[in-house]
This record gives C-alpha cells, structure tokens and sequence, in this order.
C-alpha cells in the first residue's frame, strides 16, 4: 500500500501526465485564450454534463481531502497538489476525448464512459473478447470506488458535523440521497446543474474574502507551501525521502481523490453531452480540474494555512477551526452546510457513475434495484466507521482503478493527439 500510493501511483500520474502534456503540446498552458473560446463555444449540453462532473469531484476531497493532505504531508502538500492538477489536465483531456468518441446513444440521449472506449477501443488491438474482459474489470473497480470514495469518504467526513448521532444521521442523508437518485440520471443532472454554480461560488466568494482581509499574510503562506515542498529535510533523506515523498504521495494522492483526473470515472458524465465535437468536450475536461484544484483546493489550504490558530486534531477540525479563526461562530455553519451539500452532489454523481458501468455489464433491473439498496446501507455503514480506515479503502481502489484507466489511455492515445 504504501509502496502503490506513496511512490509508484504518483510517479506514474506525474510522469504520464507529463508525457501526454508534452505530446499535446500543452496548448491548455500555452494557449490559454484560444482553449477559452473553445470551452465558451461548446454547444450541446457541454455546460451541463461539466457541472455533473464537478458534482463528482467537488466534494470532500475540496475540504476535509486538503485539511488532510496538509495533516499527514504538511503545507508542501498544497504544492504537489497543483503540480498534479497541470498534469492530470491532459489526463482529463485523454480520458474525456475517448469518452465521446466512444459513446452510444439510445432513447435518452448519449452514454459512456471508460468501459465503452476500453471495450471498442482496445477490440482492435487485443480483440473483442480481452477488451470486454478488460472493460468489465474496470466496470468492476468504477463500481467499488462509488460505494468507497464516492460514498463512504464522503459520509464519513461530514457525520462528525452533525449534532445528532451518526448513526440518525446517516439514515436521515441516506432517505434524503434516495429522493434524488430514484430520479435517475435526469433528476441527478437538474440538481447539480442548479446547486454545484452556486454552491462553488459561494465557496470562492467567502474564501477570497478571508484572503484579501489577510493580503498582508499571504506571501508567507506561498512562501510556507514552498519550503515545506522543497525543504531541506525533505531532501536530506534523499529524493523519496520521507518528508518529501510523504508531501508528494498526499498531494497527489488527495488530488486525484479531489479531481480524479486519470481514473476513468468523470468521463462517464461528460459523455451525456450532446456535443458534436471530442475537442471542445475534452477542454471542459481541463476546465474541470482547474475549478476543482487550482482554485477550490488552493483556496481552501490558504484559508487554513492564514489562519494559524487551527488546531492538530484532525482534518475535520482543522478546516472547522480555521473558517472558525475569520468568521467566528458563522464559520463552523459554512464549513458544515458547505461540506454536506458538495458530499450530497458527489454522492449523487457516484452513484450515476456506479450505476451507469452496472448497466454496461447487466441490464437486470432486479441486480439495479440491489445496488442502489447497497449504495444506501454503505450511506448509513459510512456514517460510523472508523475514518482512517475509509481513506485506505478508497486509496487502494482509486490507485488500482487508476492504474488500469492510465495504461488504456497510453495505448488508446494517438487517437486524441490530432485535435490538439
């Protein structure tokens, strides 16, 4: 475990990011206003299947997932955070490129995702029976992360929050989930469409204002990210030493929790759009990432880095004590409010993402009707395990999800390289 999510999945995201940026020139980088007029073009439902991805990503990962990442790795954390987002962004690219490319369409509209572009992506290379192998382990992995990082992460990083039991709580989330998801994928795309904009702009609002009250200390904080990242005990122990690969690995790691660019889940929501063209799609992709750990991430690590009073508990009470420190009572509130309804989106979203490779896999209405009974137990059995043991459940299964989604995107690559 250690070995998988401490050195090897982050080197393997950095260096085949790195690879796929170079290959495509980093035009999101260097190009900046022309991919900006590409997104602002996008016809078709672009906006909306987006802010169903968003749904996916924006949630504990965005608070509690930075409080931790700068718990157990320290402040240097926030940097590797970024670095991963540049990089992941051509992973995103890759992964939702494919996605339309290779989505279906039935009475409903369009639908996909990685198992579609593994099973008639790789046919041509290993055959239809490997490729539907392949699709369906991946199916596998994609459901699994709905009910762990999806789910369980994001139940158990709010339970605390509330003022009656976990165990009513998780009920009372549970019944409340069920309302939107029995409505499908219509119902769960109309409610994230509506709360994810203002939701998320409340959030950079409040944070931005906190930052501006306290300009003064904000080149300390970049300056405290810096050497934290890059110190010298870090590098004393040698280049994965612990200090370092220990920033690095939670970085990393809480930014793929955060943004999950190369594990194949997000391109399940971008694939619903009615959009003509893989390019212009694939750059909502980018746009995606830089919403989610660019600003959001960023955002929430400087609030808690300015705000110096935070307690060493735990995560939860870091991020609560820090919006605490600048908004007194008011901001144990925001932290709960806002934290509960990103998990709620995200919840959601996953369940979609969960559903949507059962189907690839079976069409039984009796084995969808048992998932989502299960999605709604792990809802409530998440409300009252044990924390630490949820972050290695969804570190494993995101690392191997991620692993075989980053190898299908290298063999698949040269068919997402001429848009570029």
């Amino acid at each position: 475990m250690e070995i998988l999510c401490g050195v090897a999945l982050p080197l393997l995201l950095i260096l085949t990011g790195l690879i796929f940026g170079i290959k495509y020139k980093f035009f999101y980088l260097f190009h900046p206003l022309a991919t900006m007029k590409t997104i602002l073009n996008n016809e078709g439902g672009g906006f909306k299947s987006l802010f169903l991805a968003l749904a996916g990503t924006l949630g504990i990962g965005n608070i509690v997932g930075v409080a931790g990442a700068i718990y157990y790795g320290g402040y240097g954390s926030v940097f590797w955070m970024c670095v991963s987002a540049i990089f992941a962004m051509s992973l995103k690219y890759a992964e939702v490129n494919l996605a339309v490319r290779y989505r279906q369409k039935n009475e409903n509209g369009y639908f996909g995702g990685a198992p579609f572009y593994i099973q008639h992506g790789l046919k041509k290379h290993f055959g239809k029976g490997v490729a539907s192998f392949l699709a369906c382990i991946f199916s596998i992995f994609c459901i699994l992360n709905s009910l762990s990082t999806g789910n369980l992460v994001q139940i158990n990083g709010i339970a605390s929050l509330s003022p009656i039991s976990p165990l009513a709580f998780g009920l009372i989330f549970a019944l409340v989930s069920l309302l939107i998801l029995l409505g499908g994928r219509k119902r769960i795309t109309s409610f994230n469409s509506i709360l994810i904009p203002i939701l998320s702009f409340l959030y950079v609002v409040v944070c931005i204002g906190i930052i501006i009250c306290n300009i003064k200390e904000l080149p300390n904080a970049f300056l405290l990210i810096f050497k934290d990242a890059f110190s010298f005990e870090s590098f004393g122990a040698g280049v994965f030493g612990y200090g370092f690969s220990r920033a690095i690995r939670y970085g990393v790691s809480r930014g793929i929790l955060s943004n999950e660019a190369g594990c194949g889940t997000s391109p399940c929501a971008h694939a619903s759009s009615n959009t003509k063209s893989p390019h212009s799609q694939a750059c909502l992709g980018i746009l995606e990432v830089f919403i989610d750990t660019i600003l959001l991430c960023t955002l929430t690590a400087l609030v808690i880095i300015l705000s110096k009073e935070a307690p060493q508990e735990n995560a939860m009470s870091m991020v609560t004590s820090a919006f605490e420190c600048f908004l007194g009572g008011f901001g144990k509130y925001f932290v709960g409010v806002s934290c509960v309804l990103f998990a709620l989106a995200t919840i959601c979203t996953q369940y979609f993402y969960g559903s949507e490779s059962l189907s690839f896999m079976t069409k039984s209405k009796a084995v969808s009707i048992s998932y989502t009974i299960i999605f709604a137990s792990v809802t409530i059995l998440g409300a009252v395990i044990p924390m630490s043991l949820m972050w290695e459940i969804s570190d494993l299964i995101l690392a191997l999800m991620t692993i075989l989604n980053l190898t299908f995107l290298i063999i698949l690559f040269k068919e997402t390289k001429n848009e570029c």
